[in-house]
């Protein structure tokens, strides 16, 4: 594609937003009026994934366009190697200004990776996180995660970042109208991630006798899979109250509604500087939040409530309007397609394809398929995941394998792992997950990593996570 026709890129991505929690996505409840803007006037993913759900693995995946296993960014206190090659890298190859503002959490020195500058703050990365290390199990947690508790109207440090990302991103977008170059913008929002505080005009969208309560059927809780009993206990997920989930819910769901109205201005500038027709623009979340569905809050898990994200993306006469993809893609496929509409050429193969031929409705044949891992917290084995078509094969080593049909269980309240009419496809699921995934090779990995930064945290007293934010 040549220079001149190459158009400006705006990548939008918030932090924990499960996309079945909007408007857009048939919530009753949930306004996303923004996210409707998106969904007219472009393409719509009903089964996107990301690619480890959790901030930093899915993130630093998102960065790259590789798996985890492959860039070896386990766990939210594993720094992206400086040298790793990112879509930011590649698009400033091609003549992009390529800037980020808000979180990416790189949670080493780098704190650009590719990106010319960071026009706000990263909250997260300023942050240290410990090493947590697989020796020590799953042990309970100490008390019931505190999140329900502190949720209510108010604000905090989390909304002034978002505040300030929003606007630092206005600002480079009204003078980006006088470049003489394409560029490309992260917008990057912590919202909806907890804590469960919004500004009280968005609290008080969501009256709590209003606001709807998880799905957990009779039974269900004692009957899950020992992997998320473990994960529950671990992240001290009990059976809160049921004003407190209410109390949680509205909380969660106001965040969104935050977000969204941040996504309105955005492109609202857009259009007021002319440069909308000639932008790409992207909608998307690193992973999702449970927000109490399965009993569970916060993310870690394969439910789809926790590794499906919106994906939303619109490009004025290139590509349909108020179309709606079912195909099953990841975020790795996004990044691929933002590398390819720059017309950057990789120097190492991207684990994912563009999006392009599928939207365009010129793929002959798509491969279906999306592939999840995690290797961090609330587990002390690796966890895999292959969304192929219809169905959903969750592994975690030691356990007992997960088989869904999502087609006709949405929620996931039905597993036919132990199935024999499923037996066969479990065995095709299995297989092809393993062809490119060993959850025995990447736990010896995973084990070795931890060691050696428990032993440079033990010898340096956690020196070498700190940095003062650039």
């Amino acid at each position: 594609m040549p220079s001149e026709n190459r158009p400006n890129i705006l990548l939008i991505m918030s932090d924990e937003h499960a996309p079945m929690f909007s408007g857009t996505y048939g919530h009753p409840l949930v306004q996303t009026p923004n996210m409707d803007r998106l969904a007219a006037s472009g393409m719509t993913f009903n089964n996107a994934y990301c690619n480890s759900p959790l901030c930093m693995p899915s993130r630093m995946s998102f960065m790259t366009g590789r798996y985890i296993h492959h860039i070896g960014t386990w766990d939210n206190a594993t720094p992206l190697a400086s040298d790793a090659v990112t879509w930011a890298h590649l698009l400033r190859t091609v003549g992009y200004d390529v800037v980020l503002s808000g979180k990416q959490h790189f949670c080493g020195k780098d704190q650009l990776h590719g990106f010319r500058a960071q026009l706000a703050r990263d909250l997260h990365a300023e942050r240290s996180h410990g090493v947590i290390g697989w020796e020590k199990g799953t042990p309970p947690a100490s008390r019931p995660w505190p999140g329900l508790q502190q949720a209510g109207p108010g604000t905090t440090e989390e909304i002034e970042v978002d505040d300030l990302v929003e606007a630092e991103a206005l600002n480079y977008l009204r003078g980006a109208a006088h470049k003489n170059q394409p560029w490309a913008l992260n917008v990057s929002f912590i919202a909806p991630h907890f804590p469960l505080v919004v500004p009280q005009r968005f609290w008080d969208l969501y009256p709590l006798n209003e606001i709807d309560l998880p799905k957990i059927p009779p039974g269900h809780l004692e009957n899950q899979h020992p992997v998320y009993k473990r994960m529950r206990s671990m992240f001290g997920c009990v059976d809160f109250p049921e004003e407190l989930v209410r109390r949680g819910r509205a909380g969660y769901y106001g965040l969104i509604t935050y977000l969204d109205e941040k996504i309105g201005r955005l492109l609202d500038v857009l259009e007021e500087t002319d440069q909308a027709d000639n932008t790409i623009i992207i909608y998307t979340s690193d992973h999702g939040e449970m927000n109490g569905e399965h009993g569970m809050w916060r993310k870690s898990n394969f439910y789809e409530a926790s590794v499906r994200v919106p994906l939303q993306i619109t490009w004025p006469g290139h590509l349909p309007t108020e179309g709606k993809i079912n195909e099953v893609v990841s975020l790795v496929d996004l990044i691929a397609t933002v590398v390819d509409v720059a017309g950057a050429s990789p120097v190492a193969p991207l684990d994912g394809e563009s999006l392009l031929p599928l939207m365009r409705g010129e793929a002959e044949s798509w491969k279906d398929e999306a592939f999840s891992e995690y290797l961090a917290h609330g587990v002390a084995r690796p966890m895999g995941m292959l969304r192929r078509g219809k169905y959903k094969f969750n592994y975690s080593l030691g356990d007992s394998p997960e088989l869904y049909n999502l087609e006709e269980d949405a929620d996931e309240f039905h597993n036919l792992a132990a199935d024999s009419a499923y037996q066969s496809i479990l065995e095709e699921l299995q297989a092809r997950l393993f062809s490119h995934w060993d959850p025995v090779d990447l736990e010896r990995r995973v084990r070795q990593s931890q060691k050696e930064r428990l032993l440079i945290d033990g010898a340096t007293g956690g020196e070498w996570r700190k940095f003062t934010t650039l």
